[in-house]
């Protein structure tokens, strides 16, 4: 298959070319894949999520003005599908938010980069998708999609307070599931030895 530009990959999307359309999404499924994976409660729903999200991107392509990175403004299209899909009658149950304050003293946890460094992004993503279901989507908005605490408040319609305890709670648990995730790395180790 030849190699196409991004513009003319836009270009072609635009005039609903199939094969410039499939190119653009095998470009960047993987990426796209991961970023709703963040989200999703399981595989499943993160490959509806990536198709939903792809069939926007084909029918909204003309709004693209090329003004700024078209894969920015793709990945903005995923998330807010992924938003979407959070706000959702089925889900607004289990995401059950609570006004709450961050808890005076910090965790003493800490995680060693090294254990970061060491763990597979699908380790990684399994843990995260064990977080409470707000505590989650707060935590990818803030984390992995650069979103601020007010612009999180705006879009998920809660405090900046309950932002910041969203985040640290999911750091608290992030970092007690790393910990022992790299103690039984380390007690399999020595074990086979």
């Amino acid at each position: 298959m030849p190699a196409y530009s991004e513009e003319e990959i836009i270009a072609g999307c635009r005039k609903k070319n199939r094969a410039l359309q499939e190119q653009l999404y095998k470009t960047y499924y993987s990426m796209f894949l991961k970023v709703c994976a963040r989200y999703a409660k399981s595989m499943q729903d993160a490959e509806q999520l990536l198709n939903d999200g792809f069939l926007k991107i084909f029918t909204q392509i003309d709004s693209f003005k090329n003004t700024g990175s078209f894969g920015g403004w793709m990945q903005r299209i995923m998330v807010n599908t992924c938003l979407d899909y959070l706000r959702s009658a089925a889900l607004k149950e289990e995401m059950n938010v609570q006004e709450r304050s961050i808890p005076a003293e910090e965790s003493n946890l800490s995680v060693s980069n090294e254990g970061l460094e060491n763990m597979e992004f699908k380790e990684l993503l399994l843990i995260i998708q064990q977080l409470p279901a707000m505590t989650k989507t707060v935590f990818n908005l803030f984390v992995f999609d650069g979103f601020n605490h007010k612009q999180i408040a705006e879009q998920m319609n809660i405090s900046e307070g309950t932002s910041h305890w969203h985040v640290h709670q999911a750091r608290n648990i992030l970092q007690k599931k790393i910990i022992k995730s790299e103690q039984q790395k380390v007690t399999y180790e020595a074990k086979r030895f």
